[in-house]
């Protein structure tokens, strides 16, 4: 067993090596998040060339399945094992999926590629972030945590950007061909510069855990995708998945009770931070961020006619406040050690800006739709990497990985599943709109609900143009005030949450008592 010494970034003789490893962390989890949405705006060229339009939604919904699952298996073999085999495994495993997914020949070998990088990608994302626990004391962390934080906001907006242009430019293969030179350079400086405790233990996988885990998001993901689009809330196969969901999630709890190594100990579930926080992640972070930027760019393309590209532009004033806001406010409490107020704040100007969002109207200046989406990432910047650096922070160093990975999976899980209440609420609204606000042989000239895209509306006549835009505006922005009572119930937990001040070194996190944590 070898037991190196955590790097201390403060160091004069480490600060070189932890800015460089820092630096290998952020382009992994650039790459793996950015993996999420890259080919969104690629998606119409991709599966026309591969001849695969009705398998479409399993290029995304492949890799956010496989990610989703692989999270809190990568943190608590992490925990167990030691992270940096484990790190450049998923490394490597992400880069062979690209490598499947750029040379595709067919949608099924896109879809396995996609599968095998989201196998990677999960553990990336959730693995990055131990190794910073590993590698810096909970106060000094918070500086770090902010940015990775920043990144998954970033990668949501730039994403399509940078997969639009691909395709437009050198050709959609190049959404995976990227990831192999960034990620070879990750690879040769984590291999060689990355220095973690290696544990030489043997361990008891939760095969069952896992298998039970993997079905109950299978079959939650598949609902959320497939629920009111591509089948009704009432058919059996969706009726199915969701009894199914249900008994996998109430059997992966029981066998977690039992399982020696559990992947998901329920341990966690007794500490009040972590409770809290995955809740305010998932109902705050989860649903208001992911809902807002999955349904404002078809909004904007639809309401004020700019195009795909120009609507990706239109939601970096989100991701400016997120960065404006975390960043300092990761300086402040590695100052402080403090960090209730932030969530506090955040929720309160979440739920602000999502009501504000709610009022816009095809009067609109663009210029408000921006404000308002600045003040929503401010909001979303100031708790994002807060809520799991609290979490990291009520737990000893044995279990940071666990706990961080099990924090990122439920937010996840909420993120999915709100996205799919709001698609939900929202196509339901706009078939009510457009059935009141049109004549028969309008809604004929319209067509389907699912095949109303930007550039068919505005290739209708004047009148019937206005109408649908209308209707797209009416059926959209309330649902946003729908929200807020969720999010009011984030404020109130934000002030339940309790707070633990952050420690200043790994060892204090380990024999912090219980009398350290105040409300």
């Amino acid at each position: 067993m070898s037991d190196t010494t955590s790097a201390d970034p403060h160091s004069s003789g480490r600060s070189s090596r932890f800015g460089l490893i820092y630096a290998g962390l952020m382009a992994v989890m650039l790459l793996s998040s950015l993996d999420q949405t890259i080919v969104s705006t690629a998606l119409p060229t991709i599966v026309g060339e591969l001849h695969g339009v009705n398998h479409m939604a399993w290029v995304t919904t492949a890799y956010i399945l496989a990610a989703t699952i692989a999270m809190p298996v990568y943190g608590r073999l992490g925990d167990l094992l030691g992270r940096k085999s484990l790190y450049i495994g998923g490394i490597i495993v992400f880069l062979a999926g690209s490598t499947i997914a750029g040379s595709a020949q067919d949608m099924t070998m896109l879809i396995v590629g996609r599968a095998i990088q989201g196998l990677g990608g999960g553990g990336l994302m959730i693995t990055s972030q131990a190794i910073v626990a590993d590698l810096v004391p909970p106060r000094q962390r918070a500086k770090y945590m902010t940015p990775i934080g920043a990144i998954f906001g970033l990668s949501a907006v730039v994403g399509p950007l940078l997969g639009g242009w691909f395709t437009d430019s050198v050709g959609w293969r190049w959404c995976f061909w990227i990831n192999l030179p960034v990620g070879l350079i990750a690879l040769l400086i984590c291999s060689i510069v990355l220095q973690l405790p290696r544990k030489a233990v043997k361990v008891s996988i939760d095969y069952i855990g896992i298998a039970l885990m993997a079905t109950a998001v299978a079959c939650t993901v598949l609902v959320a995708d497939w629920g009111g689009t591509d089948y009704a809330w009432s058919d059996p196969l969706i009726l199915c998945l969701a009894v199914a969901g249900v008994a996998a999630w109430a059997l992966f709890f029981y066998s977690q009770s039992r399982a020696t190594e559990p992947v998901i100990p329920l341990r966690l579930f007794r500490s009040p931070i972590f409770n809290i926080a995955t809740v305010i992640g998932m109902v705050v972070v989860g649903v208001g961020m992911f809902a807002v930027v999955s349904y404002m760019p078809t909004y904007l393309q639809m309401v004020y006619g700019v195009s795909a590209t120009e609507s990706g532009w239109l939601l970096l004033p989100m991701i400016v406040g997120l960065m404006g806001a975390s960043i300092p406010v990761g300086q402040m409490m590695s100052r402080t050690g403090r960090y209730k107020i932030y969530p506090i704040f955040g929720t309160c100007i979440v739920t602000v800006a999502v009501l504000l969002l709610s009022t816009i109207d095809v009067e609109t200046s663009l210029v408000v739709v921006c404000a308002y989406l600045l003040l929503l990432g401010a909001g979303i910047g100031l708790m994002m990497q807060t809520l799991v650096l609290a979490v990291q922070n009520a737990f000893p160093p044995s279990d940071v990985g666990t706990a961080t990975s099990a924090n990122n999976f439920f937010r996840e899980i909420g993120a999915t599943m709100g996205t799919a209440a709001v698609g939900a609420v929202f196509t339901s609204r706009l078939a009510d709109q457009l059935s009141s606000g049109l004549s028969q042989s309008d809604l004929k000239a319209v067509g389907s609900t699912d095949s109303l895209t930007p550039a068919l509306v505005h290739s209708l006549p004047a009148e019937i143009r206005d109408a649908v835009i209308g209707a797209y505006q009416h059926a959209l922005t309330p649902v946003f005030r729908y929200l807020v009572p969720l999010f009011a119930v984030g404020i109130v937990l934000a002030f339940l949450l309790p707070e633990k001040r952050l420690s200043g070194s790994g060892q204090d996190a380990e024999s912090a008592q219980p009398d350290a944590v105040r409300i």
